[in-house]
């Protein structure tokens, strides 16, 4: 471990290394700050369960426009320089809301205040993971191709570690600590992110003849789109038909490239950027467009959508029905966390080699039986059978993060296959965006399904039909599977 560790250090410097496994951990143990966030809205603020829902939905937006952050960073750099003054952004916007927020009583205790530091806050976190990744795709290319598994294998664990200990002394914090030291504490992380920012060397893109470099990534990224038209039509029933088109296609690139990357006449010196972004916004949609990616995406959208999420009302009624304490709700996201691990493990070892489509049919039985056990915990029938409820939660927590890795895993299989060469960094943060936004929407559901209901904290006598409805919803994405290429498997291509 200590070799490996050294190796990636020689490879990649020591400053690189440590800036990639802080923001990673500082991602993933966000669940310490988070978990006083909930009670802030619950306790302090005294939200309604939809109310809360719907904040915590509208913060998390940032999560759902990442493409932007790195279409920016790669089309605008700042003093020649793409990453590291980005990232230093990023950071900053992570650092200060919770400054603020640990500061300013006022500010924390109002909920429209509150809201838009907490969305700024995640605007910065999603900046730098985009950015992140983008330095590590690079890093890889120009150094060592060998150590790209490495360097995502030590991101992951970092983010793993980093979780682990958050969701640990999350709770245990909120026993000790008012949530204004909590949100204090935190900022220490990215704090010293902003230290490590200034310790990173990046070079120069001042100097260099941007726009062949411009239509060199154009060409690259054109001729991918045109390979991954030419892959799907191969595969298809009237791959003639097709291939005619994908030929036309191929005709008219180079026009099409040669329009994009002429100077712009009317304006000379915005000329270089201005078509870096029109070639990469093109490319993005271009791309998109094609039923091969349009299609999977659609699926994994309506797979969040259709399903309504009402984590954050069982949250209040595990909190304030079933009174469990803080620390024991950190413990279960513990093993939360070892669950998604094992999932992944699992994934690579057994199912892998297993069509997509199956893969994520049975994914979602696990999970419509998985939301049956809340309906067990709310109807009280786990206490009939002489089951605690903090077992009831324990293996709800063990188990959900674990099933639901099973349709994260194929997703992010599928994206990778589905990315043509020379956007694959655009491509993917749009795919996971996708995801991210689906998410969102779904918490807005639920949020609108917890109103409907009239669910609210202290009453929670609808709350078993509302889950009722949830497990029904879920087969709902089961019948749009057709969506999902027939022949994928979770073996990259």
């Amino acid at each position: 471990m200590i070799g490996w560790f050294k190796h990636l250090r020689t490879a990649f410097g020591a400053s690189f290394l440590w800036l990639v496994c802080l923001i990673y951990f500082t991602q993933g143990f966000r669940s310490f700050v988070w978990t006083a966030v909930s009670y802030q809205l619950k306790d302090n603020l005294k939200l309604s369960p939809s109310a809360s829902q719907f904040v915590t939905s509208i913060a998390f937006f940032p999560w759902s426009i990442k493409p932007l952050y790195g279409i920016l960073s790669d089309c605008f750099p700042i003093r020649g320089r793409k990453r590291v003054p980005y990232l230093t952004l990023a950071t900053l916007l992570s650092l200060l809301p919770w400054l603020v927020l640990g500061l300013s009583a006022f500010l924390r205790n109002t909920r429209i205040e509150l809201m838009i530091l907490l969305t700024a806050q995640n605007l910065g976190s999603a900046m730098a993971d985009v950015v992140i990744d983008a330095m590590i795709a690079e890093a890889v290319r120009f150094e060592r191709t060998s150590f790209a598994g490495d360097l995502q294998s030590i991101s992951w664990l970092s983010m793993a570690f980093g979780g682990i200990c958050g969701s640990l002394l999350g709770g245990y914090a909120l026993i000790n600590l008012q949530i204004d030291k909590i949100f204090l504490l935190f900022s220490v992380l990215p704090a010293l992110q902003l230290f490590s920012c200034g310790l990173v060397d990046e070079g120069s893109v001042q100097g260099k003849a941007f726009p062949e470099g411009s239509a060199s990534n154009g060409s690259d990224m054109m001729s991918g789109i045109i390979d991954e038209e030419k892959f799907s039509s191969e595969k298809s029933k009237i791959s003639t038909l097709r291939r005619k088109k994908s030929q036309k296609y191929t005709k008219k690139a180079p026009t099409l490239e040669n329009k994009l990357q002429a100077p712009d006449k009317k304006g000379p010196s915005l000329s270089p950027w201005y078509q870096s972004l029109k070639m990469a916004t093109y490319t993005l949609f271009r791309a998109f467009h094609q039923p091969a990616i349009l299609r999977p995406m659609a699926w994994f959208f309506l797979a969040h959508v259709t399903v309504p999420n009402l984590s954050t009302v069982m949250f209040y009624y595990q909190t304030e029905f079933l009174k469990l304490e803080a620390s024991f709700l950190g413990t279960a996201r513990v093993l939360g966390w070892l669950s998604l691990m094992i999932g992944t493990l699992t994934y690579n070892r057994y199912l892998k080699k297993m069509r997509l489509r199956y893969i994520l049919m049975f994914t979602q039985v696990g999970v419509a039986l998985l939301t049956v056990l809340d309906m067990v915990l709310v109807s009280r029938a786990n206490v009939l059978l002489g089951i605690s409820d903090k077992v009831t939660v324990l293996c709800g927590s063990a188990l959900s993060d674990g099933i639901n890795q099973f349709k994260f895993m194929p997703f992010l299989i599928l994206s990778g296959q589905l990315c043509p060469p020379g956007v694959e960094g655009t491509l993917f943060a749009l795919f996971m965006s996708i995801n991210n936004l689906g998410s969102t929407v779904g918490s807005f559901v639920g949020a609108g399904l917890a109103s409907v209901l009239n669910i609210s904290s202290g009453s929670f006598d609808n709350l078993f039909l509302g889950i009722g409805i949830q497990v029904l919803c879920t087969f709902i994405p089961v019948a749009f599977l057709f969506l999902i290429p027939k022949e994928a498997t979770g073996i990259s291509a």
